[in-house]
């Protein structure tokens, strides 16, 4: 007899991790990154949620104003834990980090003439760029098979880069047309 998985409330976690996860990664990564490593940490390591629904939350977190990462976070917070789950993963994300960069920018603005320090920021912004591109693999990887999506990946790709049109008449254009699509092949 198959039985439906168990579901208990420790399957998912508590506010306080959530929070916690969220200072870590916000601490810990860099730019664009930080996409990847909520990845790894809510898809990968702890399977909490599948590639797919994170991946549905990164486009979702795109396509609305604000930042990006702030946006995922509160909705893989609203997902694991609700409302306050949203709250509390968007504190974890913005206030150590705030914090953090407060007291990082006066250190920067009595050490940015020193000879490394430019070198060691080209070094985070590579590793950042790094993680930024991994998530873009691996959101690639789930529109491959699909042709019609895969024309949609890369004619936005093209207008931004190639002939770098204006990323908001992009939007304009192309959001409507790939909802229309994904609605039109959720029907089938």
């Amino acid at each position: 007899m198959n039985l439906p998985p168990k579901e208990t409330v420790s399957d998912k976690p508590s506010l306080w991790l959530l929070f916690w996860i969220f200072t870590r990664i916000a601490l810990t990564s860099f730019g664009g990154g930080v996409s990847g490593w909520m990845m790894r940490d809510f898809v990968l390591k702890r399977a909490w949620l599948t590639r797919d629904e994170f991946l549905s939350g990164v486009a979702l977190s795109q396509a609305l104003p604000g930042l990006n990462v702030v946006n995922l976070a509160i909705w893989v917070g609203y997902r694991l834990r609700g409302g306050a789950g949203a709250f509390w993963s968007a504190v974890g994300m913005v206030v150590p980090a705030l914090l953090l960069i407060m007291v990082l920018a006066q250190i920067y603005g009595t050490v940015k003439a020193i000879s490394w320090v430019p070198v060691l920021m080209a070094g985070i912004a590579a590793a950042a760029t790094g993680l930024s591109l991994e998530m873009g693999v691996h959101a690639a990887k789930r529109v491959i098979p699909d042709k019609i999506g895969l024309l949609f990946m890369l004619a936005v790709f093209a207008a931004i880069y190639v002939w770098q049109i204006n990323l908001v008449v992009v939007i304009v254009i192309a959001a409507p047309l790939s909802v229309w699509y994904a609605y039109y092949t959720l029907e089938d």
